[in-house]
């Protein structure tokens, strides 16, 4: 949290409608059960919700996903967030920050589904459809969505950190090959949509399906590698079979997504960045996955 900054809360909230947005000042303001880490999120009445960047890093964000997202989601087969209105600086908080749509749905990351088979066809297809959509304009990926959609090559040093520092219950030498493989690939196609932050975090159900995506902080242009990384961090075997035969991708960019679930694993069991307890266990099973996959055959 960047510092001399008022605590982001529903006091902060409710002062900000009500000077900016008047028309929605009788309408309750309470904090979401589950906070991101990019933004604070809140409830505005039953149909509206309030979006602020916790930092200068990800103040960005609000503008881009003002200028995008309204556009994709008339292409796209799943609701995602469309921005109503966009806040300016006030009472200390020192970014613009957005009114939403509120979509309903429980976060995947919420729920225990024994099978995850069907939302891995449903996120598929919404993948499919968002890199089909033209992409001309789109912002590239790069320092602005934290390289999503961009080089493995940028983390590589994160990765060799991590290596260095890794317990020994890891296969090491698996580990480097599969990320000294996929770094040798790209995306030789024409940059395509990438959402960037496809986490089980943002992904809503509603029974047993997938409902809505949400988060698209990390909007870019790119390499559309990142997105499958999920695949290792949310979905077993048979889920994952199937997310990847529905996607259609090449071999090389299955192998590159995932490397960026190897990087964000990595990081986090070496403490590169903070995570609770639940965090570092599911890394630590990605790290597993990843390793024992079947992924350097033409290698």
């Amino acid at each position: 949290m960047d510092k001399q900054i008022p605590p982001i809360d529903q006091a902060l909230v409710t002062q900000l409608i009500a000077a900016q947005f008047p028309e929605w000042r009788h309408l309750p303001v309470r904090a979401v059960d589950v906070m991101g880490w990019d933004n604070r999120t809140f409830r505005l009445g039953d149909r509206l919700a309030v979006r602020l960047p916790s930092s200068a890093s990800y103040a960005p964000q609000v503008v881009k996903e003002f200028q995008w997202l309204a556009r994709l989601s008339e292409q796209l087969p799943l609701p995602i967030p469309i921005p109503v209105a966009l806040g300016k600086p006030a009472f200390g908080y020192p970014w613009e920050w957005s009114v939403n749509h509120w979509l309903s749905g429980v976060p995947l990351s919420q729920i225990a589904l024994n099978n995850r088979v069907y939302v891995a066809r449903d996120l598929a297809d919404f993948l499919h459809a968002l890199r089909h959509i033209d992409a001309t304009q789109g912002p590239p990926a790069g320092e602005q969505n934290f390289h999503r959609g961009g080089l493995l090559s940028v983390y590589d040093h994160e990765v060799q950190t991590a290596l260095g520092l890794i317990s020994g219950e890891f296969d090491k030498k698996r580990i480097r090959q599969i990320w000294s493989a996929a770094m040798g690939t790209h995306w030789a196609n024409v940059p395509v949509w990438v959402h960037g932050d496809i986490a089980d975090g943002n992904l809503l159900v509603t029974a047993d399906r997938l409902s809505a995506v949400i988060d698209f902080g990390q909007l870019g242009v790119g390499d559309p590698a990142c997105d499958t990384s999920i695949a290792w961090s949310s979905f077993n075997e048979p889920a994952r079979e199937q997310f990847k035969v529905a996607l259609g991708l090449d071999d090389d960019t299955w192998l590159r997504g995932a490397a960026w679930a190897l990087w964000k694993a990595l990081i986090i069991v070496t403490g590169q960045i903070e995570a609770n307890r639940n965090r570092l266990l599911q890394a630590e099973q990605v790290i597993r996955e990843v390793s024992k996959a079947s992924l350097l055959g033409q290698y």
